[in-house]
């Protein structure tokens, strides 16, 4: 089987997270700069073998799309033309870095740590995998 790859898509950094071959374990990967996404997903797709590439849907409270969307579907547009072959599905991602902050403080990490912005974005990206799993 191949991998799912989940994006957590942000105007400076974009967070990163992929199952294993079997599809059954969400792990986080990486945080690349917004700018450094495609080269990323380049390299990263000539190692890896990836079926599916779940990007997180950012909305509001009253289900207005956020000010980030018109970005997604840029990168989306030109993803699906470098990409054909793989699926591209959107999801739900409202909470999703609230619930990174929360499961960092819940884990133990030190103030210091938590202020990573990177890694919040990686764990986000890996809370989109994990639902898309749970629903699956």
């Amino acid at each position: 089987m191949a991998r799912l790859l989940s994006i957590d898509f942000g105007k400076k950094r974009t967070g990163i997270a992929v199952t294993d071959e079997f599809q059954i374990i969400a792990s986080g990967l990486t945080t690349v700069e917004t700018h450094n996404l495609m080269p990323f997903l380049k390299d990263y797709f000539a190692k890896e073998k990836v079926e599916t590439v779940i990007v997180g849907d950012p909305k509001r409270l009253n289900n207005e799309p956020s000010e980030v969307v018109p970005l997604i579907e840029q990168f989306l547009e030109k993803f699906r033309k470098e990409f054909p072959d793989i699926i591209v599905k959107k999801v739900d991602e409202r909470f999703t870095s609230k619930i990174a902050f929360q499961s960092m403080i819940d884990s133990g990490l030190k103030k210091k740590q938590r202020q990573n912005k990177a890694l919040i974005d990686e764990i986000a990206a890996t809370i989109i995998l994990q639902d898309y799993l749970n629903q699956k």
